[in-house]
């Protein structure tokens, strides 16, 4: 929250073309309550250090702010003296606050700006002079829907958070699939058409993860990162989306690679070797084809065609062993 890192143009002004009135009123709107306090009066109320507030607000995803700035309200005091409250039952110390606080803020700024896309379609045809009464309608709805999201997925997650803690690492499936000379066709497609696009790719594969048990950790523009609990649902996954090109030519190719071993779950997302070699095999697979480790072969190839192919060198692993994974009908289709 330092002048030397404030970013130019978001200080919480309004956006260009959006008179002042209009922009206060949107913002009370949604939080509630009007701005009153700056970071140094939330510093003195909250006995917070001026050091560790500014952390923890960048650390949220939110910009810098001047001194002089009034941009929190009593809400913002109000949850700020709860923090140490919430650290101490979850036997966290002040470090672990800027790693969760980055987690939540991440997410929550990814949530955010789908919601205001979906708020400005229902708002498209308000007077600008009325968008302050409108968002206060529409927020509790979206509010309602968000807390029975959350609490579904936190329910879901619960189980394999605790066995988690108690491992450290649990046995997972982990699929990268990663859309085809992806690069070229964005040139040659229109903003409209690449968001299409996009969309299908991320809209079908995210339904064919939860339809199967599983969860997309996130999307890296062409590429998407899920994991499942079930090596044959891991199989199943990447292996129907590698073969949607062929079926559907509007879909785009992909190329996918699958692994099952320990995995750590951590602030919504997952590390170790599991996830390095399925990423690392993603990169040897060719379009339309998935590629697994050796450990999910084994698991899978009672029920699916496997097929050892020769050792490859890639970043960081000078023989990495891949084995191509094919559906059972591939291998009726064969026979």
């Amino acid at each position: 929250m330092d002048e030397d890192h404030a970013e130019a143009g978001d200080h919480g002004s309004p956006a260009s073309g959006m008179s002042r009135t209009i922009y206060d009123d949107v913002t009370r709107a949604i939080l509630g309550e009007d701005a009153l306090y700056t970071r140094t009066q939330v510093s003195a109320a909250t006995g917070i250090a001026m050091e560790r507030l500014t952390a923890l607000w960048r650390a949220l995803g939110f910009p810098s702010t001047d001194d002089d700035a009034v941009l929190f309200t009593d809400a913002d005091i109000a949850v700020l003296e709860l923090l140490p409250r919430f650290l101490e039952p979850l036997g966290m110390e002040e470090g672990d606050e800027l790693t969760s606080a980055r987690s939540m803020g991440r997410s929550f700024s990814r949530l955010a700006d789908w919601e205001v896309r979906l708020m400005a379609r229902a708002l498209a045809d308000v007077p600008p002079d009325q968008l302050g009464d409108a968002v206060g309608e529409i927020l509790p709805v979206l509010q309602q829907l968000q807390d029975y999201v959350w609490r579904r997925h936190l329910a879901r997650a619960a189980g394999r958070a605790l066995l988690a803690a108690e491992s450290g690492a649990v046995e997972s499936g982990v699929g990268f699939v990663d859309m085809v000379a992806f690069t070229r066709t964005s040139r040659e497609l229109s903003m409209g058409e690449l968001a299409a696009l996009l969309e299908r790719f991320d809209s079908t594969a995210s339904a064919l993860v939860a339809s199967h048990g599983g969860r997309v950790v996130k999307t890296i523009g062409d590429e998407i990162l899920f994991v499942v609990d079930d090596p044959h649902a891991t199989a199943e996954i990447a292996s129907t989306l590698a073969l949607l090109h062929e079926a559907d030519p509007s879909f785009p190719q992909v190329r996918a690679g699958v692994t099952w071993g320990p995995v750590l779950h951590r602030l919504g997302d997952v590390f170790g070797e599991t996830v390095n070699i399925a990423s690392r095999l993603t990169s040897l697979a060719r379009p339309g084809t998935v590629l697994a480790n050796p450990a999910l072969a084994e698991l899978v190839g009672d029920r699916w065609t496997v097929r050892r192919i020769p050792p490859e060198a890639v970043r960081g692993y000078s023989r990495l062993e891949a084995w191509v994974v094919r559906p059972p009908a591939a291998r009726h289709a064969a026979d």
